[in-house]
């Protein structure tokens, strides 16, 4: 049913919950697991004295993320891959589910509720408006 699935990592307990089912999920599917992590935009501060010094601190955060993601996982059996993306999550997520032909993107939610994620457009919003595939939200 699933041979592709991807995982937008952001570090938060949700989306450590998500990635434990995502997980599971990849194992009983056997499954790849594409986890990706989208950092904000530097490409506006290039021109600050520090830009080389916060776009490394970007990515290795992300490599961070990436790491605590494998721990968290353990000792399943599954193939992992990493996308440590610059730009909007929900682009980057949405993005790398079409180049991979995803057949799920798997996503944690903060729990705003309807009302206000619909205000502020959360990344899970717009991944399920826009995704070519199905979207589960772990909650």
């Amino acid at each position: 049913m699933f041979n592709k699935i991807v995982l937008g990592l952001d570090g938060s307990n949700q989306s450590m919950l998500a990635l434990k089912f995502s997980a599971n999920l990849s194992q009983t599917f056997n499954a790849k697991l594409i986890i990706v992590h989208a950092y904000p935009f530097t490409s506006d501060l290039r021109n600050y004295k520090e830009y080389d010094k916060l776009l490394v601190q970007r990515q290795a955060a992300g490599l961070e993320f990436f790491a605590q993601a494998r721990k968290s996982i353990g000792n399943l059996s599954i193939e992992i891959e990493d996308d440590l993306l610059e730009g909007p999550a929900a682009e980057a997520i949405i993005s790398v589910a079409e180049s991979r032909e995803a057949d799920l993107i798997v996503l944690g939610t903060r729990g705003m509720g309807p009302f206000k994620g619909l205000l502020l457009g959360s990344v899970s919003t717009k991944v399920m408006q826009r995704a070519t595939c199905p979207v589960m939200v772990v909650p």
